[in-house]
């Protein structure tokens, strides 16, 4: 058969715990440039799935993300999540100038500023969670509340407006149709929000990461009004939600793993290297984000992508690539080949903030295995709840003992 000449129907619903989507896999294994239709948007695209291929897309000037603007291109939820102005569907060279102001902000020494700060969280959460006594629900001790105290620590957010904010954000990820109106108003809302915020930080900067954003030069280059409003949201958004389903992912993962769990109880230091490993071998998300245009004819494992298609790629995929990584499928603390994972996302859009993501995986699972040796699971692990509505994948609760 003729590749592309078969369209695939991808949902992409598949939630079954953190098992591996059967229809990603049988695309990565028979079709790895596929013709796809998503349950939202206008037509089909092409689903990039093995990791020198995904690696193409995301560095080859040849696939634009801001050729996606104003089209209703296919995609998971009922309205886009992302602003037509923000860094994620920029193409180099305006992207360039926006990533290396706000890498700016996430230099070596703001970051561990952040871990100082994240470590200061996660000890009172935990000191909490110890002195309200066993069994916990993680989710709610540390999982939760973690992330977003942190990013609206480092954003200087004022506590009575976190809730609101994060519940703006959580309605913007929801995947089901009756929500669409709400998801309009709450990127309307949360947009109004930081464009007074940000306007108060650009005239009286403070010692946050706005104000950081909003001071940062690149020579004469400095971020304009609009480009901070944004880039805050972006930060905000992206930077509590995804961290606290991870940190549910991979307690989840090492708590149903005993061998892996005492490896890491017995050599502490191997934690940095796990992460990276449970980074790569999670399927943190459910099928694809945010697609890229081809600008001309472009040939992919032997397949021609003409000039205006859209295309998608699965990180996911990427991450269990067997030419890439040898033995995919199975968990490997130990793996020399674990840093090349796609989690974060490649090229020109690799997650700015994965800095700050990867310290409070690193804090928030060190503490927790120091604090409780005796840390386990108070529930069968079958009996675990896993979200079902939204694009990302995480246990709704997580109970523990101790």
């Amino acid at each position: 058969m003729e590749p592309g000449s078969h369209v695939w129907n991808c949902p992409f619903d598949y939630a079954e715990g953190l098992e591996f989507d059967p229809t990603l896999k049988r695309l990565l294994t028979e079709e790895p440039v596929a013709r796809i239709r998503l349950p939202h948007g206008e037509g089909e695209a092409w689903l990039v799935t093995r990791y020198d291929d995904v690696r193409t897309v995301t560095t080859d000037r040849r696939f634009s993300r801001s050729a996606v603007i104003g089209r209703d291109f296919p995609r998971m939820t009922p309205e886009p999540i992302v602003q037509d102005e923000a860094i994620n569907v920029m193409d180099p060279p305006a992207s360039s100038r926006l990533r290396s102001l706000v890498s700016k902000a996430f230099a070596p020494r703001q970051v561990e500023r952040m871990r100082v700060r994240t470590q200061l969280v996660v000890d009172e959460l935990l000191d909490r969670m110890a002195a309200q006594g066993s069994p916990a629900d993680l989710m709610e001790s540390l999982a939760s509340p973690l992330p977003l105290t942190t990013i609206c620590e480092v954003l200087d957010i004022p506590e009575r407006d976190q809730a609101q904010l994060r519940a703006h954000a959580r309605t913007m990820m929801n995947v089901t149709v009756e929500n669409r109106e709400s998801a309009i108003r709450s990127k309307a809302d949360m947009r109004a929000y930081f464009e007074t915020l940000t306007a108060k930080r650009r005239q009286h900067p403070g010692d946050d990461l706005i104000s950081a954003l909003a001071t940062a030069r690149d020579g004469d280059e400095i971020l304009n009004d609009q480009e901070l409003t944004v880039m805050a949201m972006v930060l905000l958004i992206t930077g509590q939600d995804t961290t606290t389903y991870e940190i549910g992912n991979l307690a989840y993962t090492l708590l149903t793993r005993p061998k892996e769990l005492a490896m890491l109880r017995s050599r502490p230091e191997m934690l940095p290297q796990a992460i990276e490993e449970l980074l790569r071998f999670i399927p943190f998300r459910k099928g694809v984000g945010i697609p890229r245009v081809a600008t001309e004819d472009v040939e992919l494992s032997g397949v021609t992508i003409r000039a205006g298609d859209i295309v998608h790629v699965s990180y996911l995929t990427a991450n269990r690539d067997g030419e890439k990584f040898d033995r995919p499928d199975e968990l490997d603390l130990e793996r020399e080949d674990r840093t090349s994972h796609m989690t974060f996302g490649w090229g020109g859009h690799h997650c700015l903030g994965a800095p700050l993501a990867t310290v409070e995986l690193e804090v928030a699972l060190r503490t927790l295995l120091d604090r409780f040796p005796e840390l386990r699971l108070a529930r069968p692990a079958e009996e675990i709840r896993w979200n079902t509505t939204s694009i990302w994948r995480y246990p709704l609760e997580l109970p523990v003992t101790w």
